[in-house]
């Protein structure tokens, strides 16, 4: 007989809410503990994914509450965006029709799942009472010089028709609707996180990251230590500038590299308007990729401008190349190319014909140019340098920096991979700029008392060539503040990692109507004790969250550094090898399961599978497997409550158990022991519900309870009352029928965590298997203290032990401890 599933999770969900048990006190005077997990686009329902990532939050948790903590857990909605909007489009309806309803179907999914969710402090990143800080915050950022806009190219996504920013590129391809990204040229707005570069990289201040993630973040940022160079433009002396970590090849270069979008590049293009082949060839790159434009195996391609500059050092008149594997907006924009020490100048030299210039000799064996097949590109001997020849090549480095420093024709310097941060968005499911353009004025901010600029409902929502929001002339014109004029709105919408940059901080003070949050608020709460995420985030809303958060702590509205203290990055549910999606018509429906199987199995089996970072191949089989499980518990318990209830009013001493009772005594302890070591200090829950399974298997051996004695019914009682407390994390409203059934007052995380003695964890006595030439000849039973001379001497006096030993020569005997002893004989 199944047991009741859906009776009991409703009665508990039910009590849970009534009791208000997941509704954090800000002024609490216990220890805090913030739990967050991202929170989902509600662009759809939620799918076995989110169940897996909020089934960890809640058992952390849970686990929390018995440690006494004051927990907040709070939850919310990403809900602006591309993929909000793509929805609504796709079902000839509006966004916020559509996510309101996808926001009260989650709701009801997660209600059902039963997590322990603080709903008073709910946020939505849609409403205007959310989006209106977010403004708020884009006005501070503006005022303290860390907005800016410029005209540039621009990754644009034609299918979503809007600008995507590096990060949102994967392959070439955007990383919401997988169709081919161009670039197109477009004024558009930045956050300088460039700004907070140095600091982005130091990750000192965190407790628990995973080092992937670390490395991730490091890589993206892209420090390079070098020197940057001066070149002048033959024909009017303006500058180029080069960024190189090897001034040691400075004598060598014998070309320059610039991109089409150099806006040199573009002044030629204008003035040579009859040279087609430069037109097409600059036409061509620009429309590429810039992810594959810089990746190592893509052909490099350039062509000649005409033009020429001068390299300070040795006044060699240097041809300028364009070409499509220099990025605009990486280091200056422009390369030094030294063909002899780089490999892909090497290559782009020899298929162009261009002259090739050794610099930097191996001191094993003479490079001859006539016979270099590629580059050169270890340390080495310095030739062809002038004053510098001779000279070790990393010695050099310094020298030749110093000298270019004293003739003024550049600097050491440091330069970053990243770039700035591109935020808008020509769509209209965001939050909208607060700036207006005034034709004597200028851009100006909204004030603060007009804020939140409210997102109008009357648009033309759909693929269009143009912003949605200028079809609402009514929105679209307004006044200017400063001088009364009239005065045209910011059409484009901010890009929705904008607004997840600091709903953690939100949660904190989430009723404030004054200000974003307080400063005491946050200062309890923050930083968040666990985060819960993809690793697909590392480089992007990790690393803007932990940018904003910086600068909200320099605004002084809060003093930590970091917004997350520890971060598990949890993995995802396949199904048939393949990540769960709509599109791969592979999605399993969370709702069917717990209609089925109910919640805690759900849970259980998502838990049970992997460790919390590895991904999950959804197992219909071990769906059933872990709903028997349950059953096995709820069996247990529910046919011998009395037994056991009578047994928990008695008490035992070790020495008054049977020896069959003191194995499960010693199980009671141990599980305990480990459960707590893998749940609560390593979160490796699927080893700690095995723990429970284990312990289930030593409770169940206990055929008829009735049959006990009552110390031995009191050893009984208490290892199958610690089991509801065991499963709590796991399947909780199970957990607390039981732990009721059993006659406990109050809720389980009241009664703390299950406690174990040491004493207990070490048995009285072992059983040694014998094994001769790997074959098993007995048994022996010993004392836990037997030394491994005794546990040898009494083995060779076992009787089929001495008939295999006849006629053989012990060679050698290998004791495990407490498992086994291996004999090895030969005649």
């Amino acid at each position: 007989m199944e047991y009741p599933f859906h009776e009991i999770e409703r009665k508990w969900q039910k009590t849970w809410q009534e009791k208000r048990i997941f509704n954090a006190k800000n002024n609490s005077a216990k220890d805090k503990y913030y739990v967050l997990s991202m929170f989902p686009y509600p662009s759809g329902v939620l799918h076995i994914g989110h169940a897996s990532n909020y089934s960890i939050g809640d058992a952390i948790t849970r686990l929390k509450l018995m440690q006494g903590y004051n927990v907040m857990q709070p939850m919310g909605y990403d809900a602006f965006g591309m993929p909000a909007e793509n929805h609504a489009i796709q079902n000839n309806s509006h966004p916020r029709i559509t996510t309101e309803s996808n926001i009260k179907a989650m709701r009801s999914q997660f209600d059902s799942m039963g997590f322990g969710l603080d709903w008073e402090r709910e946020v939505c990143t849609c409403r205007p009472d959310y989006y209106r800080w977010g403004q708020y915050l884009f006005k501070k950022l503006y005022e303290k010089g860390l907005v800016y806009k410029k005209k540039s190219f621009q990754n644009w996504c034609e299918e979503c028709q809007t600008v995507l920013a590096n990060e949102q590129v994967e392959d070439g391809s955007c990383w919401r609707c997988h169709s081919q990204v161009t670039q197109k040229e477009l004024e558009q707005w930045y956050f300088k996180i460039t700004d907070y570069a140095e600091e982005l990289l130091d990750f000192s201040k965190v407790i628990d990251w995973p080092e992937r993630v670390i490395t991730m973040q490091k890589n993206w940022i892209g420090k390079s230590t070098g020197t940057e160079i001066i070149f002048r433009l033959e024909q009017d002396g303006r500058e180029i500038r080069v960024f190189t970590t090897r001034p040691d090849t400075i004598y060598g270069v014998t070309f320059i590299a610039l991109p089409p979008e150099h806006p040199y590049v573009q002044e030629w293009l204008a003035q040579d308007r009859d040279n087609q082949a430069l037109h097409d060839f600059c036409r061509k790159v620009i429309n590429e990729d810039k992810i594959s434009r810089s990746a190592e195996d893509n052909i490099k391609e350039g062509i000649a401008s005409g033009r020429y500059c001068i390299n300070p050092l040795n006044g060699d008149r240097i041809p300028i190349w364009i070409t499509n594997y220099v990025l605009m907006d990486y280091g200056t924009g422009a390369v030094m190319a030294v063909p002899a020490h780089d490999k892909r100048d090497f290559e782009f030299a020899r298929k162009y014909q261009i002259p090739i210039k050794i610099v930097i000799q191996n001191p094993g064996q003479d490079l001859v140019l006539e016979d270099l097949q590629e580059a050169y590109i270890e340390p080495g001997i310095m030739v062809n340098s002038k004053q510098f020849d001779d000279l070790d090549s990393v010695i050099a480095k310094d020298k030749i920096s110093q000298y270019i420093e004293a003739q003024s024709w550049g600097r050491r310097t440091h330069t970053y991979r990243l770039r700035d941060w591109g935020i808008s968005r020509q769509r209209y499911w965001g939050n909208p700029i607060p700036i207006v353009y005034c034709q004597d004025c200028g851009a100006e901010l909204v004030p603060d008392e007009e804020l939140p600029v409210r997102l109008p409902d009357k648009v033309q929502v759909g693929k269009t060539t143009q912003n949605p929001l200028l079809s609402v002339p009514e929105w679209l014109h307004t006044t200017c503040p400063k001088c009364g004029k009239p005065a045209i709105r910011e059409t484009d919408t901010m890009d929705t990692f904008v607004d997840s940059s600091w709903y953690f901080a939100r949660y904190a003070d989430v009723q404030n109507q004054s200000l974003p949050f307080s400063k005491d608020a946050a200062n309890y709460w923050l930083p968040v004790d666990q985060y819960i995420g993809g690793i697909e985030h590392a480089c992007m809303h990790l690393l803007y969250a932990r940018f904003i958060h910086k600068f909200m702590r320099d605004l002084g509205w809060v003093d930590c550094d970091e917004p997350f203290a520890r971060l598990l990055t949890q993995g995802m549910v396949l199904k048939d090898g393949a990540k769960m999606s709509k599109s791969a018509g592979n999605v399993v429906d969370p709702t069917y399961i717990i209609d089925r199987y109910g919640a805690d199995t759900l849970r259980v089996y998502l838990l049970f599978a992997s460790p919390p970072e590895k991904d999950v191949e959804w197992n219909d089989d071990a769906v059933m497997g872990a709903f028997r499980f349950l059953n096995r518990v709820w069996r247990l318990i529910d046919q011998h409550k009395d037994h056991i209830k009578k047994g928990l009013n008695l008490c035992a001493e070790p020495e008054e158990v049977s020896p069959e009772l003191k194995e499960l005594l010693i199980s009671s302890h141990h599980s305990v022991k480990k459960w707590l070591d893998d749940a609560l200090h390593r979160m490796q829950y699927n080893t700690a519900i095995a723990a429970i399974m284990e312990h289930l298997n030593h409770c169940l051996a206990v055929k008829d309870p009735s049959l006990l004695n009552d110390k031995d019914l009191a050893v009984y009682a208490e290892a199958c009352g610690i089991i509801p407390q065991m499963l709590y994390p796991f399947a909780p409203h199970l957990a607390e029928e039981l732990w009721q059934v059993l006659g406990f007052q109050g809720l389980i995380h009241e009664h703390g965590l299950p406690g174990y003695e040491e004493s207990y964890l070490v048995k009285d006595i072992v059983t040694i298997v014998i094994q001769i030439n790997g074959k098993l000849r007995g048994k022996l039973e010993v004392p836990a203290t037997a030394t491994g001379d005794q546990i040898k001497a009494r083995a060779l006096e076992i009787e089929n032990v001495k008939r295999s030993l006849e006629g053989l020569v012990i060679r050698k005997m290998i004791l495990i401890p407490d498992k086994m002893l291996s004999i090895a004989a030969s005649k």
